[in-house]
């Protein structure tokens, strides 16, 4: 036997490409490396035309090269700097061509987060032994709300997707706008504020938020004041701050955490035409209940006639037609009850309906003001002086020029 056939017989080989996968199959199947994060130095920054950033972190003893695809790359530009130290969070990964492990970052922060990040657990933990994020407290959200309040910037993208939201949902809910800074310093208190003012008005249902951002941008939103004050309102609260992944302090106060602001406004109304399928299908079962109650009691009533006709002795004749007189007395009486019932609800059901017409609006001497593509205006931010708009009243339409904003 040679000594290649020997060798071949006793030891398994592999190919560098079987071990470069070996060994990322190991590490990429560790549960810690898949979602980790990481603080250190950075150096050897590279910013390559290609849009993706390539850097190490190091520390006194250790490095590890990094990547942030150009995906992620815009948001976290500013703390991309040599000698900057930051927190990359990410996954551990294996460059297989390169026979290299890496650390694929999906985020960056300060290095200052991790304080941040204790005074959030640190508050987090007091709030909640004071019962303020109990789920006992938490209210129902309204069926039917009339009025909507909304806290946010009105600057953002927020507050259109949530008007817009509304609008097409629920067009008959009035909506109050109570403006609020939702980022800086500045942004507590005058959250607060507007929360309060909006209160005192009294709506069924406010939303609070505002769109995505770094954990900086949307700490407003875990500051105590805020929070106690979300926890306080007697009215019902739906959070809508941030994305999907963000959560803070608010969302645990609120009655209801929605994951984006157009979420919110989702949760907060019903959809006008699942109301009226639904309306339809009741429709449909009561008139089959009434049917079914009619056949029932008319059987029973053919019963009694029969018995009664059975009856030979004319004692016996007598009290069953008596019995039988009572007894449709007894139906006729409970199926009046029955209809009025039934009618009760078919108006209940036909006022409902036309609150959700838009024309039993206008009846009442309300118009809508449109511009002049026909698209609706909600706001006065959407007016302009000399502008030329159109007013649908009840019986018609007229134009209109904006000669003073107020």
């Amino acid at each position: 036997m040679s000594q290649q056939a020997f060798f071949s017989a006793e030891f398994a080989t592999l190919s560098v490409s079987d071990v470069n996968r070996q060994i990322r199959n190991l590490l990429e199947s560790d549960p810690i490396l898949e979602d980790i994060s990481v603080n250190g130095e950075i150096s050897n920054l590279s910013v390559p035309s290609s849009g993706h950033i390539y850097f190490t972190l190091k520390d006194e003893q250790s490095m590890l090269k990094c990547v942030l695809w150009r995906t992620y790359a815009a948001e976290f530009r500013d703390l991309l700097e040599n000698g900057r130290s930051v927190i990359a969070h990410g996954r551990i990964g294996v460059y297989e061509r390169g026979g290299s492990y890496q650390l694929y970052a999906d985020a960056l922060y300060p290095f200052g987060r991790g304080k941040m990040y204790e005074d959030f657990l640190r508050l987090k933990e007091k709030l909640e032994q004071e019962g303020l994020f109990a789920e006992e407290r938490k209210r129902p959200l309204p069926q039917y709300p009339q009025k909507v309040g909304i806290v946010t910037s009105l600057s953002g993208a927020a507050v259109q997707d949530m008007l817009n939201t509304l609008e097409k949902r629920w067009p008959n809910a009035e909506v109050l706008l109570s403006a609020a800074s939702v980022q800086g310093v500045e942004a507590p208190p005058s959250i607060v504020k507007a929360l309060n003012a909006l209160i005192s008005h009294q709506p069924d249902v406010i939303l609070i938020g505002r769109g995505g951002g770094s954990i900086e941008d949307l700490w407003a939103f875990n500051d105590e004041k805020v929070v106690r004050a979300v926890a306080a309102s007697p009215i019902p609260i739906i959070s809508g701050v941030g994305h999907e992944i963000d959560f803070t302090l608010t969302d645990f106060a609120a009655d209801y955490r929605a994951p984006t602001p157009t979420a919110a406004a989702v949760t907060a109304v019903p959809d006008r035409y699942n109301q009226a399928q639904l309306l339809d299908t009741f429709s449909l079962r009561l008139d089959r209940l009434m049917l079914h109650r009619y056949e029932s009691e008319r059987m029973q009533l053919n019963a009694l006639a029969q018995k009664l006709e059975s009856a030979a002795p004319t004692r016996q004749l007598e009290r069953g037609r008596q019995t039988l007189i009572q007894q449709h007395a007894r139906i006729n009486q409970a199926m009046e009850r029955f209809y009025e019932r039934q009618q009760l609800v078919l108006q209940n059901l036909e006022q409902r309906m036309n609150a959700l017409n838009p024309s039993a609006v206008l009846e009442r001497g309300y118009a809508l003001i449109r511009q002049a593509d026909g698209s609706l205006i909600p706001s006065v931010s959407q007016l302009s002086v000399g502008e030329t708009v159109v007013l649908q009243l009840r019986d018609g339409s007229a134009q209109a020029e904006i000669n003073q904003i107020g």
